[in-house]
């Protein structure tokens, strides 16, 4: 079996740090977000695994302001069935009473007859200000309470220092320091549902729909209380991008002068090409370039008087804070809960408090102050109007949303290739049209390097990917055809429609068949032009990204299935379910699929088990029966074994656990690979290709010599990919090495270091490397500026 390879042993594990003696109150805090039960559950399942007490604080604030049944210890079995559920079951409060010194001291003397000292705050950025006040005045509190005679001076003594962590849960996505907060990829989820339904009713009858989408309206401050609209419409932005909307409007790019004028123009321009609705975007507290607020309304009577179309108001309210968290909430709140509780077991009486967010595809600790205080930034730079300033400050995102392009005119063509992946019609959409829009001609070849070599290539127009964003699959084809044995014909088919470029996108056979056509360059000068990849994929198994186009997808194709397997089984106790999953070799869609849905075990490739391991399985499912949590999940990757196959572990299953529990199978086969893509595919999809599009375009300007391109070198043939904080562009050369060509997977992945966490919240002993973890950074400022071949974003 092969294994993730053995470093040099410069790791650090969590087995050093005892939560024992410990105790560890949660609250959630402010506007309910989904997910936020999924940072509660982590946190209270990794707080009783090393030894601590876990308290829950009911009704946020308030809670600990009233202190008696609002404070209760929590349990293992209490956080059962809360991962699928969406909002927050310990329920969360606006408490006017804690911006008061007096109600402070109150929660204080509440934490301390329950020696909490450690507090772990699930919120906005007005809960962790007012976290971090309530940290800085602990010492004075302790004080007047022990003047007061309510606390005595061993428990002063004992209770003297108070750790803060927090924890982002908003489904506005405003707070700098981290790229996305709990609740906002679900959000995005429910604002996508509503769009992709209106788009079909607005189709039919050639509609224009306004659609309003949420923010908020209230602040913290404990100094002076005032109303606030949100600075980040991060959820208007994005879902303008997933759902290919006309006109977008948010507060930190306030139109110039004249916008109505150019949205009608766009919106003319756009029915005379025969597109039959159009969709715009507005965010709560959308501005002009003079601080004029832009309401739907508005909008809706402009289009209606100046080009008389059928227009519609759609506003969607708390709809967007509502229903089931997404994969990518539940993974996200799990890793930062354990996370959180990592930190408050390694913080000192002068460590300052902390925010677990996440950057890139790694979650870091960064000084909570320091994160507020950027925030607060972006709002003022939004009173001086410098909307510029807050864009940049708002971070990589928004930034990398406002670039400009220069102009050029080269032929560039673009190929889906390998199995199909949703999320693939987004980038092609985002290639083509940002390569007109830098002055290219693009080309669309169907059925990837078959239909290259066959010549079936054409030009494709801005008009001609209108709508592909939401759809699944593959619109171009895709086959797995390699190019190795039709080079000569590719060359010929790049020499008749004079390429110059090539953007590819799919998995495996994409990154082999760039590998394939790099290396003939030799032999074929017509194959010495810029080329990149873009990962596209359900696998997610190809080197040098830690994530794929089409992975999201599949995970919350998973994840569904999963929780309604789980829900069949509420009316019959002692049921477990053995449910295999896709992605060949690779177990990631197994692990961090199970990770989303709370599996108790999950088999893959790439951790290496034997007939022992199954009963021992058995043996804890066994045990799990007799406490009131009885039911069972098991995952297992296709090609985990190939003896110990999906059929083996059902019957074995099923006869080890005979009179204890009975089993159910289910194999989810290519439902994983189906369907509309999530929004994260969507965007992830959007952002790569155009950023593909970004340096093809640089490449070809540095390639482009004695009228022809030429571009022979290895770091013109380049793999797009996520690299823990940031998207890098590496010569697939490179890569080889990196790579398993037998088993179609990379010789290291990132995820298995969530395996060991998926073990503990599932209440398995076992071994957690937090290398990466315990370093407190500060919050650093984005610049747009970027490098070559290791460009990030």
């Amino acid at each position: 079996m092969a294994g993730a390879p053995k470093r040099q042993d410069t790791r650090k594990f969590f087995e050093n740090l005892s939560g024992a003696g410990k105790c560890i109150a949660v609250l959630t805090s402010g506007g309910d977000a989904q997910g936020m039960n999924a940072a509660v559950r982590a946190v209270v399942r990794m707080g009783i695994y090393v030894g601590a007490k876990v308290y829950f604080i009911h009704e946020g604030y308030q809670g600990m302001v009233d202190g008696g049944d609002n404070i209760k210890e929590a349990t293992w079995e209490s956080v059962s069935s809360m991962l699928q559920v969406g909002g927050t079951v310990i329920g969360s409060a606006r408490c006017k009473e804690f911006r008061t010194h007096e109600g402070r001291l109150k929660a204080a003397h509440n934490l301390v007859q329950r020696s909490i000292t450690n507090l772990c705050v699930i919120g906005g950025d007005g809960s962790l200000t007012g976290a971090n006040l309530f940290r800085e005045e602990w010492s004075g509190l302790l004080t007047e309470l022990q003047q007061q005679g309510l606390i005595d001076e061993e428990a002063a003594q004992k209770n003297s220092a108070l750790h803060i962590v927090g924890m982002v849960g908003s489904i506005d996505n405003d707070f700098c320091g981290t790229d996305m907060t709990i609740g906002t990829d679900s959000a995005l989820h429910r604002i996508i549902e509503v769009v992709d339904a209106i788009m079909t009713t607005a189709q039919s009858h050639q509609r224009t729909f306004v659609l309003e989408v949420m923010g908020r309206h209230c602040g913290y401050a404990l100094q002076a209380v005032k109303l606030r609209v949100c600075l980040c419409r991060y959820l208007a932005l994005v879902s303008a991008l997933a759902c290919g909307a006309d006109w977008v409007f948010i507060p930190e790019m306030p139109p110039e002068d004249g916008w109505e004028d150019s949205m009608c123009q766009k919106l003319s321009e756009n029915r005379a090409d025969k597109k039959r609705l159009n969709i715009i975007i507005v965010a709560e507290g959308a501005i002009d370039s003079h601080n004029k607020a832009i309401t739907p309304d508005y909008i809706k009577d402009l289009v209606v008087r100046c080009l008389g179309f059928d227009t519609r108001v759609t506003i969607l309210g708390h709809v967007q804070r509502g229903g089931t968290p997404s994969a990518f909430d539940r993974i996200l709140a799990s890793r930062m809960g354990v996370e959180a509780v990592l930190a408050l077991l390694e913080a000192s009486a002068n460590t300052p408090a902390c925010v677990v967010s996440l950057v890139g595809n790694q979650a870091v600790r960064l000084p909570l102050m320091e994160c507020v205080q950027m925030t607060q930034e972006v709002q003022k730079a939004m009173d001086e109007k410098k909307f510029e300033e807050a864009v940049r400050l708002r971070g990589r995102y928004f930034v990398s949303a406002a670039l400009r392009h220069p102009q050029s005119s080269f032929n560039v063509a673009v190929l889906n290739v390998g199995a199909p992946a949703a999320g693939m019609n987004a980038a092609v959409r985002s290639a083509v049209r940002v390569g007109i829009t830098e002055g290219h001609k693009m080309f669309a070849v169907n059925d990837g390097f078959e239909g290259f070599y066959k010549g079936q290539i054409k030009e494709i127009k801005w008009g001609d990917v209108g709508g592909w964003t939401g759809q699944g699959g593959s619109l171009l084809g895709t086959k797995r055809t390699l190019p190795g044995k039709h080079l000569d014909k590719i060359a010929e088919q790049i020499r008749i429609h004079n390429i110059n470029a090539l953007l590819v996108i799919g998995g495996f056979e994409a990154y082999v068949g760039l590998l394939e056509l790099s290396a003939a360059r030799d032999k074929y000068t017509e194959l010495c032009v810029p080329m990149v990849m873009v990962p596209a994929t359900v696998s997610n198994n190809i080197p040098g990204s830690d994530l794929s186009i089409g992975s999201d997808t599949a995970l919350n194709a998973i994840t569904d299935t999963c929780d309604r397997i789980k829900q069949s089984a509420s009316g019959t106790k002692r049921r477990v379910f053995i449910i295999e999953t896709m992605g060949g070799y690779c177990g990631y869609l197994a692990t961090v699929g199970g990770l989303a849905a709370g599996a108790d075990t999950v088999y893959i490739y790439e951790e290496a088990f034997d007939i022992r391991d199954l009963q021992a399985n058995v043996e804890h499912l066994t045990q799990k029966m007799k406490t009131s949590i009885q039911r069972g999940l098991v995952l297992r990757n296709e090609n985990c074994n190939e003896n110990f196959t999906t059929d083996f572990i059902y019957q074995l299953y099923s006869e080890e656990g005979r009179g204890t529990f009975d089993c159910r199978k289910n194999i989810l086969g290519h439902m994983q690979q189906g369907g509309a893509p999530s929004p994260f595919d969507r965007n992830f999809g959007t952002k790569v290709a155009a950023k593909a599009m970004q340096w093809i375009t640089r490449t070809l300007k540095d390639s482009y010599k004695g009228g022809r391109v030429f571009a022979n070198s290895e770091d013109t043939a380049c793999l797009l990919g996520m690299r823990r904080r940031a998207l890098v562009f590496q010569p697939v050369s490179q890569l080889r090495d990196e790579t398993d060509f037998v088993h179609r997977i990379p010789k290291e992945q990132w995820w298995l270091k969530l395996r060991p966490l998926m073990k503990i919240l599932a209440k398995y002993k076992t071994s957690y490397d937090v290398s990466d973890s315990g370093q407190l950074e500060h919050v650093t400022r984005f610049r747009a500026k970027e490098s070559n071949t290791t460009a990030t974003i």
